[in-house]
């Protein structure tokens, strides 16, 4: 890819910058240094997005940080575009945020002090909620849709969970069960819901501490959904640790500290967003360790669907 981030610095007036891969996930993104200044040079997946959706993207980002929140802000390019097709590949630049990786701060810390890093989540992503809500998208804006087709339609965002090949009978029996009841009570309650611009990726590694505060990168899943998958996303990797439930609960009380939010359908949002997965590595071999990520992946599923499945009709979602 030499070639291509060169040839990107060029057209961003940043020949002769040092760079570095610092991540390789569903995106290459370079570390830039010019000029006494970082940026992030990404180089987005083939196929994933098109140029709409990702000139959208951008555009919600920038609102966002004219708004005040710290975010990677988009750079426009030596001709004021934010996006080049380089190479038949892709290419943006974002200012360079430095900070934590959420997920390993966290895992160094006691209780109270992963209390008000929970805290400080809910409460930003409530300003997020907030922000993008009073803005207006332009006419043309395009990002893709967490609702009921985009998680339980026939053709999900991340692919049809109960199909994969990974699974085995009864595992497929349970989530094509998990499946429909889901969508019957999605049906039921969808209107209710909380429904906006999320980010829907905020796990650790899409998250950093900047000393007691907590920003967010990496939008590149972000589009409209429910508002409570944001925060079964967050949630769903600390379902197992131990003090799980006083995390949940501050994450809800940051949140609700700038905005309502029924908590009712939680439970159902953190199966679904474990179903995601599932769908999301049946279509990613080429990942590192994929085999064994899509046996987590479908345990961490199923697990959640059962629980779901036995509780249900126990507890009002609304």
């Amino acid at each position: 890819m030499t070639e291509v981030v060169e040839k990107a610095l060029d057209h961003w007036g940043l020949v002769g910058a040092d760079y570095e891969l610092a991540s390789a996930r569903e995106n290459l993104v370079y570390r830039i240094g010019h000029g006494g200044e970082e940026f992030a040079l990404r180089l987005h997946r083939v196929g994933y997005h098109d140029d709409q959706e990702l000139r959208s993207e951008l555009q919600w980002m920038a609102e966002l940080q004219r708004a005040g929140m710290a975010i990677p802000a988009p750079m426009p390019d030596a001709t004021g575009e934010l996006l080049q097709t380089i190479g038949g590949i892709q290419v943006d630049i974002l200012t360079w945020l430095p900070g934590d990786d959420f997920g390993l701060a966290v895992e160094g810390l006691g209780t109270p002090e992963r209390e008000k890093l929970f805290f400080a989540t809910g409460r930003q992503t409530a300003r997020m909620h907030q922000i993008s809500d009073a803005w207006q998208p332009p006419s043309d804006f395009s990002r893709r849709a967490w609702d009921r087709p985009g998680l339980v339609g026939e053709a999900p965002v991340w692919g049809r969970f109960w199909d994969s090949a990974a699974l085995q009978t009864w595992e497929r029996a349970l989530l094509s069960e998990f499946r429909g009841k889901a969508n019957e009570d999605l049906c039921a309650i969808e209107e209710t819901l909380d429904h906006g611009l999320i980010h829907a990726d905020l796990l650790g590694h899409n998250m950093l501490v900047v000393e007691s505060e907590v920003c967010f990168i990496d939008f590149d899943d972000g589009g409209f959904g429910f508002r409570l998958f944001e925060l079964a996303t967050t949630l769903f990797w600390h379902r197992d640790d131990k003090d799980f439930e006083p995390l949940k609960s501050q994450l809800i009380e940051g949140y609700r500290s700038l905005r309502p939010m029924d908590t009712g359908a939680l439970e159902l949002f953190l199966a679904l967003r474990g179903a995601t997965y599932v769908g999301w590595i049946a279509d990613r071999g080429d990942v590192e360790d994929a085999g064994a990520k899509s046996r987590l992946f479908i345990d961490g599923a199923t697990a959640l669907a059962r629980r779901y499945l036995d509780n249900r009709g126990t507890v009002a979602l609304y």
